[in-house]
């Protein structure tokens, strides 16, 4: 079809009118943000549009200075967010770039090395071990071909490769004559011709799901629940002002007096310094996460990852090291474990816990010599480890090295002669040396295959016959094993006359060795450390069922004995049968899993209620880590897909670190949580002293930029303090918060309007009494007034302590920030009284001896009481009704 011949290759007119028809083998490249869209991204916000009207009113009636001001805390909190966040994107750009990569191909007969953009259709590629394939290939010659599809497949294990016909429905995974774009071939050489490149490949399938959702833009909790908070208050902005105009014009009052005050109102409804405070302590929280080895694309995937409950984890490279090592070896006269190199202080081979050496067992010698020799690993330059290759092989190479049997000097002493490749009839290969002036074979492969080649068996110093009973024992033992999650290899040996003789014939049984690919060893703590913290963790897995099972067990995946396995074609058959999905939601073992099904399962969990963090490193996780409330790559195992696809890149791939990454998103949620109450309380004392005024007939006791000083910068730095805190100690002790619950809850709402009314009280008190008590005049007044509130918010921060904690042993009064912060803003209310320009613009005047003490004393009242309050017991259970736990490190316990 693709008219090629294999010896010559493509020709000048082929290939020019191939890519023309086909175009460049290049992936779909993810969109790169640019500066103007993230920009444009700030002023998605109803608090941003409803401060722009302010604006818009200042300018129309003939407040220009109040509009500049106005705008100008607009554009310094969009600023700050814009910076950030593209600082953020572009980090994350440049950690996902990669090298160029290039092809070997033959070309009008001559071999040349091209770009692998330039790949077409037809083209002939030659492939040897080490290369990553640049395209889909259906293989025409092979030698000893294998290679590791596990970032495509999901399979630990290089895979054999050959050149016979297949059925063309044939899984994925068993296309054994085809090379797949992003494969990295581990042994042999080869050649094949493209027969798809770009998005037509493989690869760019998997790529398509997961660019499917491109358009529509993931949106976190944190981001959902800000923007409904920002959506109430815009309407209680709406409806207090409107009633207050209202009010105020059927009273006779001037339109520019109510369109003053309903720009007061609307400048104190909203906190202008919320964005820029959530920035910054999502900012500081991603940067402590980048210090321990988690980036994040977002700012806000810091806080969502406070929020998950649910983990899919894939199994590979992520659960476990995706590397085998030798775990055991089975033989006539026993099992002999093969000790880890942090336990083998007493020596590396044991049976029945006592130390063993090979050279007192012949049939252990020879299988160290076989799993030593039988095999194409390189052994590093210390002989203590393999070098590179087939994992099987370099497990098998690295635990001889250990035992004393190192490949190098083996060879030398033991010349080989000639190598039959593993093929995937035979299901073994076999190793021709010369030993003693004679030909000695050395045999390893598939235990069924290997024991029907089988005639005698080596037990102690003799050679016996070998049975049908015996064989079926072995058979069996190698059953019984495989259920336990461990890979199987029989080893063989027999001598020759010659290398030339038929290797598979007339064999010596020697034994069996047991392989696994080990879970990290963090893994267990961290599910742990999950679990405690009411997070569920689930295994979704390309590999088989007893293999991920196994895993699963040793891990302590899930506490419960009865743990269920379900592969994806049971997967599919249960979602047809159950449309609610909750048979599939209580499965903690998914295996054989393809990147659809790996899609389907984060939409049906995220459905029903949970919030989905999706690991993984290969591309076949792309799509889900895409799909997922947080999806989190493996920086030094995964793909470029699997980068450019998540939320987050471990830098180590450690499991434990995303069990840091939850925990900090927790303490970023409270210290969000803790800050927005201090904020909010604060802004309801100004709604309540203005409407007050307004309904009442009486002069504003504030003025909006006086509003919007207290708001944009006094208020700040108090909050800021907040959002800096180091959380409760206990933050991984509690489920994690109810996906919808609000930032805000009714409960919170009852509090903050108590404070800002108990704050409101003495402001209005101060401004309507100086004028008799000290003789003052309205500016003055008003002055007072300002000032008051000033320090009565300042000293609120102190009214977020836990309730029932100690009055001077508390989160608050530990935290230094805190107390840095009202230092300085002491310091900014000065400026804004006795600093000419300021005072100006404020419309403030110095207030006397008796004027500071009045306001400061005054100020006091909510302080006081809050801690009246805060000492009392709670009254309220630990957890609250709907299910959520007390507010991570606020004060007010009313979540």
């Amino acid at each position: 079809m693709l008219d090629v011949d294999p010896s010559h290759g493509l020709g000048r007119p082929q290939i020019v009118r191939r890519r023309r028809r086909y175009g460049r083998n290049r992936l779909r490249e993810p969109p790169r943000q640019s500066g103007l869209t993230i920009l444009v991204n700030q002023f998605r916000s109803l608090i941003i549009v409803l401060l722009a009207a302010a604006a818009l009113a200042s300018f129309l009636f003939s407040e220009p200075l109040q509009g500049l001001a106005i705008g100008a805390a607009i554009l310094f909190s969009v600023g700050f967010g814009f910076t950030t966040e593209l600082r953020a994107i572009r980090s994350m750009e440049a950690l996902q770039s990669l090298s160029r990569t290039h092809a070997r191909v033959r070309r009008k007969g001559q071999m040349r090395e091209i770009d692998a953009e330039q790949l077409v259709p037809g083209d002939v590629v030659l492939i040897e071990a080490g290369d990553r394939v640049a395209a889909d290939l259906r293989l025409v010659e092979v030698s000893k071909l294998q290679a590791d599809e596990s970032a495509l497949t999901g399979e630990s294990v290089p895979v054999s490769k050959q050149i016979d016909p297949l059925p063309p429905e044939t899984p994925l995974a068993e296309r054994a004559n085809m090379l797949f774009q992003g494969t990295v071939v581990t042994r042999g050489s080869a050649e094949g011709i493209v027969v798809a490149i770009g998005d037509s490949s493989e690869l760019g399938r998997i790529a398509d799901l997961t660019a499917r959702d491109e358009d529509q833009e993931k949106e976190t909790p944190l981001e959902r629940r800000l923007e409904r908070l920002g959506r109430r208050l815009v309407w209680v902005t709406l409806s207090i002002a409107a009633v207050t105009t209202g009010v105020g014009l059927l009273r006779g009052k001037s339109v520019a007096l109510m369109v003053e005050t309903g720009v007061a109102l609307a400048v104190a409804a909203i906190p202008e310094g919320l964005p820029i405070v959530a920035t910054i302590a999502l900012a500081r929280g991603m940067w402590y996460m980048a210090r321990r080895h988690a980036l994040t694309r977002r700012l806000s995937s810091v806080e969502t990852l406070g929020s998950t409950n649910l983990i899919l984890c894939d199994k590979t490279g992520t659960l476990t090291e995706n590397r085998m090592a030798v775990q055991r070896f089975v033989l006539s006269f026993g099992d002999v474990d093969v000790r880890p190199r942090e336990t083998a202080s007493e020596g590396v081979l044991t049976r029945d816990g006592r130390p063993l050496d090979a050279r007192e067992e012949p049939a252990l010698e020879s299988a160290l010599r076989i799993a030593a020799l039988c095999g194409n690993a390189q052994p590093a330059r210390d002989d203590e480890e393999a070098g590179g290759g087939d994992p099987v092989e370099v497990a098998l190479v690295t635990a001889s090295a250990r035992a004393g049997y190192q490949r190098r000097r083996l060879r030398e002493e033991m010349p080989e002669l000639r190598e039959v490749a593993f093929d995937t009839h035979s299901k073994m290969m076999a190793t021709f040396h010369q030993r003693d002036g004679g030909t000695w074979i050395a045999v390893k492969g598939a235990p069924e295959a290997v024991l029907e080649a089988c005639a005698r068996i080596r037990s102690g110093q003799e050679v016996e016959s070998l049975s049908d009973a015996q064989r079926d024992r072995w058979l069996e033992r190698n059953a019984e094993l495989a259920r336990e999650g461990l890979r199987l290899l029989a080893l063989a040996e027999r001598d020759a006359a010659s290398a030339d003789d038929p290797p598979y014939q007339d064999l010596t049984l020697v034994g069996l060795v047991a392989l696994r690919d080990p879970p990290r060893k963090e893994v267990p703590s961290a599910l742990e450390a999950c679990r405690r913290a009411g997070i569920r963790v689930v295994m979704v897995t390309g590999d088989q069922p007893e293999t991920a099972r196994y895993v699963a067990r040793a891990i302590d995946l899930t506490p419960s004995e009865d743990l269920q396995v379900l592969s994806g074609t049971e997967l599919e058959a249960a979602m047809r049968s159950d449309q609610s999905g909750e048979r599939v939601r209580r499965i903690s073992v998914f295996t054989r899993v393809d990147p659809e099904q790996k899609l389907k399962l984060v939409d049906l969990h995220r459905r029903g209620g949970a919030v989905v963090a999706m690991t993984g490193d290969g591309i076949n996780d792309a799509p889900a880590l895409e799909k997922a409330d947080i999806g989190i790559a493996m920086g030094r195992r995964g793909t470029q897909v699997a980068r450019e696809a998540a939320d987050m890149v471990l830098t180590d791939d450690a499991f434990q670190t995303i069990v840091v990454a939850i925990r900090q998103g927790r303490i970023i949620f409270g210290n969000i949580r803790k800050f927005i109450l201090f904020l909010l309380s604060g802004n309801a004392s100004e709604i309540l002293a203005v409407a007050a005024a307004a309904l009442f007939g009486a002069a504003l006791p504030l003025l909006p930029l006086q509003i919007l000083f207290l708001n944009m910068v006094l208020d700040v730095f108090p909050a800021l303090a907040l959002g800096f805190g180091r959380g409760d100690p206990g933050v991984m002790q509690r489920p994690p918060r109810p996906p919808r619950e609000a930032v805000v809850t009714a409960r919170h709402w009852i509090w903050i309007a108590a404070f800002g009314a108990l704050i409101a009280v003495p402001v209005l008190a101060v401004r309507y009494a100086a004028p008799g008590l000290l003789g003052m005049d309205a500016s003055g007044a008003t002055t007072l007034s300002f000032l008051t509130l000033a320090f009565a918010r300042l000293w609120h921060v102190f009214n977020l302590r836990d309730r029932g904690s100690q009055l001077l042993r508390n989160d608050i009064v530990a935290n230094r920030w805190v107390w840095g912060a009202l230092g300085l803003s002491v310091g900014v209310l000065a400026c804004a009284v006795y600093v000419t320009p300021l005072a100006t613009l404020l419309n403030t005047r110095g207030p006397g001896l008796w004027g500071w003490a009045l306001a400061f004393g005054a100020s006091l009242i909510p302080l006081v009481a809050g801690q009246l309050w805060a000492s009392s017991p709670s009254g309220l259970p630990r957890r609250a009704r709907g299910g959520s736990p007390d507010v991570e490190g606020s004060g007010p316990h009313l979540a």
